[in-house]
């Protein structure tokens, strides 16, 4: 089963880290990541840019808008994700565990859907 693993941040924790921990914290990434790829349960991941880096697209009665910043304003934003395929929700969740940002804020265990789209 494959999952995605969101990984959430807020500036205030994010600030509250002195250098080392933020160090140690990419470091951990470094050494999941590696972990994964060996294990073969990574499909892929990255760290997303800031949020004053992000755009929210809308379409409204065709027409289109484009606004800066995230779709909604909240304290925490996704800072990152991981995509891995894994033996089943309970596999997902003691891998996220492992995830350095989850002793910060938070980390959600979500599965990916599998499609199935129509033949055009």
């Amino acid at each position: 089963m494959r999952f995605v693993l969101l990984i959430y941040s807020n500036q205030a924790s994010w600030e509250a880290l002195s250098e080392q921990e933020r160090i140690a914290l990419g470091n951990g990434h470094a050494a999941l990541f590696d972990s994964l790829v060996e294990s073969g349960e990574l499909v892929t991941g990255a760290g997303l840019a800031q949020t004053a880096a992000t755009r929210t697209v809308r379409v409204r009665g065709g027409q289109r808008s484009v606004i800066d910043g995230p779709y909604a304003e909240v304290k925490e934003h996704l800072a990152g994700f991981y995509v891995v395929d894994c033996d089943g929700p309970d596999r997902a969740a003691e891998i996220a565990a492992r995830i350095p940002d989850a002793s910060i804020t938070g980390v959600e265990v979500r599965p990916v859907m599998v499609a199935s789209w129509p033949d055009q």
